[in-house]
C-alpha cells in the first residue's frame, strides 16, 4: 500500500516576512526551485504521488503553480482554507475527505530533506509514527525522548520533531471542524503510550526564516 500524503502549506509564515507577503512561504526558492517542488519530487521519486496540499494565504499562487502535479509525477488536490488558515489540527481534519488511506502521512511544506519516504511505515502500531531528527541550533532542547521506538514527553536525549508523520485518521476520531492545533492530540497519544518514532541521522533543515533559506540556497549550489 502506498501511502496518500498531506503537505502543509497553509500558514501564513510570519517570520519568513518580508519574502512571504507576496509569495507563500513552500513557493520560496532554493537551488533553484521552491521549497514544495523539492519536496514532491523527492516523494515522487520514493513512490509517493498522491497528494493533498492545503493553502490559505496566497493560496491560489500554490494551486496555480503546481497545477495538478502531473509535470513532477505526481496527482495533487488541494484543500483551501478560508480566513488565514486551520492551523495543523484542523487543517488535517478538513482534508480528511481527500485522504483515503489509513494511516497517512504528513510533511511540513517548509522544510528540505533527503529522507527516504519510502521506509516509512504503511501499517501502524498506535496512532502515529513520528521521524525525529538532531536538534537544530534554533531549537536546541529538542521536542521529545525516544526509547525502544517509542516516543516520550519526558527524559534524554531529546530530538526534534522533523514534520514528517504517518498519523491513523483514529487520531482525529474526536475532534470537530474549525481551528485547532495538532500538538494537543500528539501529547495525548503519547501519554497513551501510542506513538512511536525514528531518528534520522540524514540531511534535513527547517527553513522557517530568510537566513535559513539563504543557507539552503548556498548549500544546494554548492557555494
Amino acid at each position: 500500500m502506498s501511502l496518500k500524503v498531506m503537505i502543509l502549506a497553509a500558514g501564513r509564515g510570519e517570520r519568513m516576512r518580508p519574502l512571504s507577503d507576496t509569495v507563500p512561504k513552500p513557493l520560496l526558492e532554493a537551488g533553484g526551485k521552491p521549497l514544495i517542488v523539492h519536496l514532491i519530487e523527492g516523494l515522487a521519486r520514493h513512490g509517493l504521488r498522491d497528494l493533498v496540499i492545503n493553502h490559505s494565504h496566497l493560496g491560489e499562487k500554490i494551486s496555480t503553480y503546481l497545477g495538478d502535479g502531473d509535470r513532477y509525477g505526481a496527482h495533487v488536490a488541494y484543500s483551501h482554507e478560508e480566513g488565514g488558515g486551520l492551523e495543523t489540527g484542523g487543517g488535517i481534519f478538513k482534508a480528511l475527505p481527500l485522504i483515503d488511506t489509513d494511516p497517512f502521512m504528513v510533511i511540513n511544506g517548509d522544510i528540505w530533506t533527503d529522507y527516504p519516504f519510502d521506509r516509512l511505515p504503511t501499517r501502524l502500531n498506535g496512532l502515529a509514527h513520528l521521524v525525529l531528527v538532531d536538534n537544530p541550533l534554533q531549537h536546541p532542547q529538542g521536542d521529545f525522548a525516544l526509547r525502544e521506538g517509542k516516543l516520550f514527553t519526558e527524559g534524554a536525549p531529546r530530538l526534534t520533531f522533523s514534520g514528517i508523520g504517518v498519523y491513523a485518521r483514529a487520531l482525529f476520531a474526536e475532534c470537530r471542524p474549525g481551528k485547532f492545533p495538532l500538538a494537543p492530540l500528539l501529547l495525548t497519544a503519547i501519554a497513551q503510550g501510542q506513538v512511536s518514532g525514528e531518528h534520522y541521522t540524514g540531511r534535513w533543515r527547517d527553513v522557517g526564516t530568510p537566513q535559513r533559506l539563504a543557507d539552503l540556497d548556498r548549500e544546494l549550489r554548492g557555494a
